[in-house]
């Protein structure tokens, strides 16, 4: 498993300083006066950053898909020319193209 040290960081230490020299832990420096985490610690964090990481990408993505694809159907359906369904269908196409992962 490879953990991404300064996501986990920025994550779950928002406001802490520290460096990282590096991607291991060997090259974290923790310059706060809150105790530094363990590797131990940071690991057990990891796979729900990741999971949370991937979630924002997925949302992300949709949010572009629905501007470019789903959005103009949405105003045809207002203006009566296009049905909900359409509308609909074309939501839950970009949802299934973009699945959420499953959780750690």
């Amino acid at each position: 498993m490879s953990v991404d040290y300064a996501a986990v960081l920025v994550a779950k230490y928002p406001g802490t300083q520290w460096t990282l020299d590096g991607d291991n832990y060997d090259g974290l420096t923790w310059l706060d006066n809150s105790p530094k985490p363990s590797q131990a610690e940071l690991d057990a964090l990891w796979p729900q950053v990741d999971y949370e990481n991937q979630c924002d990408t997925v949302s992300n993505t949709r949010h572009k898909e629905y501007i470019k694809t789903s959005d103009p159907i949405f105003f045809e359906w207002q203006r009566g020319t296009k049905t909900q369904a359409e509308w609909e269908t074309a939501v839950e196409a970009i949802k299934t193209a973009n699945p959420y992962p499953p959780a750690p």
